[in-house]
């Protein structure tokens, strides 16, 4: 469901069981990496655009002969004493960057906070000073003013505000009201009287906590959490417009079975076509409540028409997105060889050099936060000086480092989550999955390594930070083949300001590890241009000497390169133009992944021979069988590689035997 979504159902039904299925935990990259599934992409479908400067350039580093007194001293040289390895120049062939010329756009925004307390609320004496005292909490936000009272008449409501306004305690607050109020009073064996769905793990957790404190004072009544097993599938990012809403429609009629009446409220930071599809099937007679008041004139009374109003596609295209107003959003445009190189001095800048800074990090799959997890953790935590045991997280030279996605075992996935909450630094790299609804205080950076695929996953990422009046800031990582990508967000009222690369990478003026060895004393001169491009390629060698210090890396290197690739082909119809596979120089996305050549192994897209197959073959059963296969592939990449959670589709014969992860081959 939407970001801090929740369908709230008030039903009288028994509570279902919890699946449990063995999950899969994605292996270190000493190890051999797991193969999930059969989706390479093909070298062919990349431009390869190498000029003869980059084939004279690596001809020159490999063939030109030293000097007889030179070669003799290389000869003495220990591994440690030398530099460098053969690495081709990071700042040569790139793209030029272009200038970004777009209209400065006026955000929406939403007025957070209201002078109003609790007080003024119809509410047991109890809950208000469990709000006060346990929750520490005054004053009403906007939301919670404008939800409460409708919620506590027993009238659906479609709800619509910002990230981090409190929509949580918005229809909490409500409920247990409700509940406490019941006669006769609640038993256990009465079994369950509302249900709360939300779309991750971590989000029900939390949600379970926030009424677990509401009920305090109110101990016959008992929360309870329940998360999903195998099927992984249903705890996508992009959960609406995957067929979330065919699993809330089964639950529905599972309890129109029970009880035909029950309050509902659905609730969201945004209203995308997925979101209002599930309002038609699930609210009766709502009432629209828009905190935004630009977009609250749009929005119609509850009625079937009004219903049909905001489910119209020109309503979505033209959504506008309420930003909190202490948001900054910031843009960089970085060419593919040197995004790995700016990633890692942003992250030097901001968490070691600036201090105090929590930062989260957004991929587009599980590969890449387990593959960018070490690489950062080994290089710039000096984890190749002093070899370190592997463990949830490492602090180090300031930095603490975490990970989290939908292959991790559900211990581990709470076991970080609770250590992030609590940490008042860190980076955590991760997948959507931590995109929703999550409340993860005094986070002050979003990093948005991938972009997403909508303006609307755009505004759920960054919604996790800038909470309940806070400052806060985000940045978007670009190519120079995205640029347009900020065009699509102006046009939804979202703003964000340039970042120039240079800048970031001057960041490694401040880190002497990265200095090149030079003979003589000389001193570094300020931020001079060229001793900053000698560190980033400095730093750049190192990635590149640890990815290609074994086998092992190299593999878990390509798949990781494989998982972003197969990603880039999952962005919609409407974004091709921006995102397009071809588009991408298969040499320097490789370089982003410290790998020193373009790998030439990588087997083609299951999509492209898959056609190829189909059109050479006449009999019906085969075509029968290869469509099934097409659209099975569809599936996987549609679920797994949007949101970076697992899919589970291995509804194919239970009887068959799980493999283990050691056991899997891995394609090199």
């Amino acid at each position: 469901m939407a970001a801090g979504g929740a369908l709230l159902l008030n039903v009288r039904s028994p509570p279902s069981r919890q699946s449990k299925a063995p999950k899969r935990k994605l292996q270190s990259p000493h190890g051999n990496p797991p193969s999930k599934r059969k989706c390479k992409p093909s070298a062919s479908s990349f431009k390869k655009r190498a000029t003869e400067d980059d084939i004279r350039e690596n001809r020159n580093s490999s063939k030109k002969p030293l000097p007889k007194k030179q070669s003799s001293d290389s000869r003495n040289e220990t591994p440690k004493s030398r530099p460098f390895v053969k690495t081709s120049n990071l700042f040569k062939n790139n793209p030029d960057i272009p200038e970004i010329h777009r209209k400065a756009v006026q955000q929406v925004q939403e007025d957070v906070f209201t002078s109003d307390s609790f007080s003024q609320l119809d509410l047991h004496p109890h809950l208000i000073s469990t709000i006060t005292t346990v929750l520490k909490i005054c004053s009403m936000t906007s939301v919670q003013k404008q939800t409460i009272p409708v919620l506590l008449q027993g009238k659906d409501a479609l709800v619509r505000s910002q990230t981090g306004s409190g929509k949580t305690l918005a229809y909490g607050i409500p409920l247990v009201q409700s509940l406490q109020g019941m006669k006769p009073k609640i038993q256990r064996s009465d079994g369950p009287y509302a249900l709360i769905l939300v779309p991750t793990r971590e989000l029900a957790l939390q949600s379970f906590e926030t009424m677990q404190k509401l009920l305090k004072p109110f101990a016959w009544i008992v929360p309870g959490v329940l998360m999903g097993g195998e099927k992984r599938k249903s705890e996508k990012a992009r959960i609406l417009d995957l067929g979330f809403e065919k699993d809330v429609a089964v639950i529905l009629n599972a309890l129109n079975a029970e009880r035909e009446t029950r309050q509902n409220v659905l609730l969201s930071a945004t209203l995308t076509e997925g979101v209002t599809r599930l309002a038609d099937i699930s609210l009766n007679d709502p009432v629209s409540i828009s905190i935004a008041d630009k977009i609250q004139d749009r929005l119609k009374p509850a009625s079937q028409e009004g219903k049909d109003a905001i489910s119209s596609s020109t309503f979505m295209d033209q959504e506008n997105f309420a930003v909190p107003e202490k948001l900054k959003q910031y843009v960089i445009m970085v060419p593919s060889k040197l995004r790995l190189v700016t990633l890692a001095a942003f992250i030097l800048e901001k968490c070691k050099f600036e201090k105090r800074n929590k930062m989260i990090v957004f991929f587009s799959s599980c590969e890449q936060v387990e593959f960018y997890y070490e690489l950062l953790l080994k290089v710039l935590s000096g984890g190749l000086e002093s070899e370190q045991h592997e463990c949830l997280s490492v602090s180090s030279a300031g930095f603490q480092f975490l990970r989290l996605h939908g292959n991790m075992e559900q211990e581990e996935r709470t076991e970080v989550f609770q250590e992030f909450l609590k940490s008042k630094t860190g980076i955590l790299l991760c997948t959507d999955v931590a995109a929703r609804g999550l409340d993860l205080p005094q986070v002050t950076w979003i990093i948005q390594y991938n972009a997403p695929a909508s303006p609307a996953e755009y505004i759920h990422r960054i919604g996790r930070t800038a909470r309940i009046g806070c400052h806060g800031n985000s940045l978007l990582v670009l190519a120079p083949s995205e640029a347009e990508y900020v065009s699509l967000l102006a046009s939804h009222k979202i703003n964000v300001s340039e970042i120039k690369m240079e800048k970031v990478l001057s960041s490694l003026m401040k880190d002497n590890r990265f200095k090149l060895s030079r003979s003589g004393n000389k001193k570094s001169c300020g931020t001079n241009p060229q001793e900053v491009r000698e560190r980033a390629t400095v730093l750049q060698t190192k990635f590149e000497n640890y990815v290609h210090s074994s086998e092992g890396t190299v593999r878990w290197a390509k798949k990781a390169l494989q998982s972003f690739l197969c990603a880039y082909t999952t962005y919609p119809r409407n974004l091709k133009h921006i995102f397009h596979i071809k588009s991408l120089h298969l040499g320097h996305v490789a370089k982003s992944f410290g790998l020193r050549d373009a790998p030439q192994n990588l087997s083609a897209l299951p999509t492209v021979g898959l056609k190829k197959k189909i059109k050479a073959r006449q009999k019906r059963s085969d075509l029968l069988k290869k469509t099934h296969g097409k659209r099975r592939l569809a599936e996987i990449l549609r679920s797994e590689y949007s949101s970076g959670m697992d899919t589970g589709v291995s509804k194919v014969k239970k009887k068959k035997k799980q493999r283990k992860p050691g056991n899997q081959k891995i394609p090199t």
